[in-house]
């Protein structure tokens, strides 16, 4: 009887908590093959390198030319160098620098949220390949109850207490359970497929991450959709701002050099000259005002898109949270359902002492009881997963 209470807390702490002795508080990056995080490294250089040239495209290039004439008489060589740049283009300057950080933010959390949503994708599958090893054993023990099941009844049908109908029904509940063995083995392997396909190694190498729950708040202020939609307002505004700036008065400085080379003796003239101004420009464009008023539209259709992606994320968060309260229930009742195995074992084992049950009996109960504790074990991942969604949305 002690040993049987000790085999039943043991099956009970190493099935139902695992988690907490081998797992981490956070997920590791390191998931996804060197190749996918190569992927999203380029992505980040290469968006500082956009956003970098974005920054210097208020900068004109400086014209090198060179050009040499052949003449009847002589031949000359000429070397020119041309700068027009904008000084002052009523604050699009300004703008079109604030708008390459701007892009840069936008771009950077776009980023994020790829890689997120990748890593989010890895640790699912490898919480679900968890899961199908678990339900392969719930379904082993299910194969085992269904056997013992059908021996009974043989027994009955040959003693003529039982139809053979009541055996055949047992025989087709083992087979189902069968099946379901066979499914689960083939969802394994598929899901191993897709998981190798992303993944940095086999998916037994990697420890299952603990995840907790995120606050509402630092779920709506952290969360990168939000971020995101914030950063396309302010690259909306100063685009507009740009799109204004485009239109008005803008002061350039000009200048330029030629220097004549000689090529034939006899010429002795240098024809060298400098010149340098200023100029004021300003378009008269017959498009100015539905230009203007395109990118004033698309940024009020930025700041609505946050409003619409808050109260999106917001819901999101509160669906989640509704889905692991569901599974806390459903954990309450596996636990409660484990209790009353226990307590039938006791009763059962003492009668089975005293030969009124058979050890079938026995170890009919103690299965069952070892698939509330595995079921025990799927509700905590299934929550993990759940948690995972929260997770992959947040810087």
């Amino acid at each position: 009887m002690h040993f049987l209470k000790s085999t039943s807390l043991l099956v009970f702490i190493s099935l139902s908590f695992p988690l907490l002795l081998s797992g981490q508080d956070k997920v590791d990056e390191n998931i996804l093959s060197k190749d996918r995080l190569n992927l999203f490294e380029y992505n980040e250089k290469q968006n500082e390198e956009t956003s970098s040239t974005l920054k210097k495209d208020w900068i004109n290039p400086i014209t090198l030319s060179y050009s040499k004439t052949y003449g009847d008489v002589y031949d000359s060589a000429k070397s020119a160098i041309n700068i027009s740049q904008p000084i002052f283009r009523s604050g699009g300057i300004y703008s079109a620098i604030k708008y390459a950080n701007a892009t840069y933010d936008y771009n950077k959390t776009d980023i994020e949220l790829q890689k997120k949503e990748l890593i989010k994708n890895a640790v699912a599958m490898l919480f679900n390949l968890n899961i199908i090893d678990l339900n392969i054993k719930k379904n082993e023990l299910l194969l085992k109850n269904s056997l013992i099941d059908v021996e009974r009844r043989k027994e009955q049908v040959l003693t003529g207490f039982l139809s053979t109908s009541s055996l055949d029904t047992a025989i087709l509940d083992a087979n189902k359970i069968k099946n379901n063995l066979a499914d689960f083995q083939y969802q394994k392997e598929e899901l191993n497929f897709n998981f190798l396909s992303i993944a940095s190694g086999d998916y037994k190498s990697f420890k299952l991450p603990i995840l907790s729950l995120t606050d509402e708040n630092d779920f709506i202020n952290k969360n990168l959709n939000i971020l995101k939609a914030k950063a396309n307002i302010k690259q909306k505004d100063y685009f507009k701002d740009m799109t204004l700036a485009r239109y008005l008065p803008s002061v350039s400085f000009d200048a330029n050099h030629s220097q004549y080379h000689e090529v034939s003796p006899d010429k002795v003239s240098n024809k060298n000259s400098h010149n340098y101004g200023l100029s004021i420009s300003m378009p008269l464009d017959t498009r100015t005002f539905n230009e203007i008023e395109n990118q004033k539209l698309n940024y009020l259709k930025s700041k609505t898109n946050l409003k619409i992606v808050e109260v999106e994320e917001a819901n999101f968060y509160r669906k989640k949270l509704s889905k692991i309260k569901n599974l806390n229930n459903k954990k309450e009742i596996a636990k409660s359902d484990f209790k009353l195995y226990d307590s039938l074992l006791e009763i059962i084992v003492q009668e089975k002492e005293a030969e009124l049950k058979t050890q079938s009996d026995v170890d009919i109960l103690l299965n069952s009881q070892k698939i509330k504790s595995i079921e025990l074990k799927i509700y905590e991942l299934q929550k993990q997963i759940e948690l995972l969604e929260i997770y992959s949305k947040i810087n």
